[in-house]
C-alpha cells in the first residue's frame, strides 16, 4: 500500500519504512507526527481524494531537525557599481512514514528504538618472544 501526501508545498509517494526530508514540522525528535493532507491512497483499490481523501493520514516517527545546503542568490548589474548577495538554508525534518492510515484510524505503531553503537574491538596484542 502506497499514499500520496502533501505536506510543505511538496507531494510525496510514500510507503511504510520510507525515510524522507520535508520541510519543516513541529515535534521533537523520537515524536509520531500524523500528516492529515492525503491525496491518494493506492494499492489493490486505489482512492483519490478529492482534493484530500477523508479520514485518511500517515503516521511519521521524526527522525531528526536539520538545515539544507546554502543556496546564494547573487545578481550583479554590469558597469552599474551595484551587486547584491543573500543567501539562506532550508530549514528540513528527517521522518521515517510508520504506518498508512485510513477510516479515521490511530496510530498503533510507536517510535522505534534508537541502535546502540557497538564498542569498537581491541586491537590483539602481539605475541612476546
Amino acid at each position: 500500500m502506497f499514499a500520496v501526501i502533501k505536506t510543505g508545498g511538496r507531494q510525496y509517494r510514500v510507503v511504510p519504512d520510507d525515510v524522507l526530508e520535508i520541510g519543516k514540522i513541529a515535534g521533537d525528535a523520537g515524536t509520531i507526527v500524523q500528516l492529515g493532507e492525503v491525496l491518494m491512497l493506492g494499492g489493490d483499490t486505489p482512492v483519490l481524494g478529492l482534493p484530500t481523501v477523508s479520514g485518511a493520514s500517515v503516521a511519521v516517527e521524526i527522525l531528526d531537525h536539520k538545515r539544507g545546503p546554502k543556496v546564494i542568490a547573487f545578481k550583479k548589474r554590469r558597469r552599474k557599481h551595484s551587486k547584491r548577495k543573500r543567501g539562506y538554508r532550508d530549514e528540513l525534518t528527517l521522518v521515517r512514514i510508520s504506518e498508512i492510515l485510513a477510516d479515521g484510524k490511530a496510530p498503533t505503531l510507536g517510535p522505534r528504538p534508537k541502535r546502540e553503537k557497538a564498542a569498537p574491538k581491541a586491537a590483539p596484542a602481539e605475541a612476546a618472544e
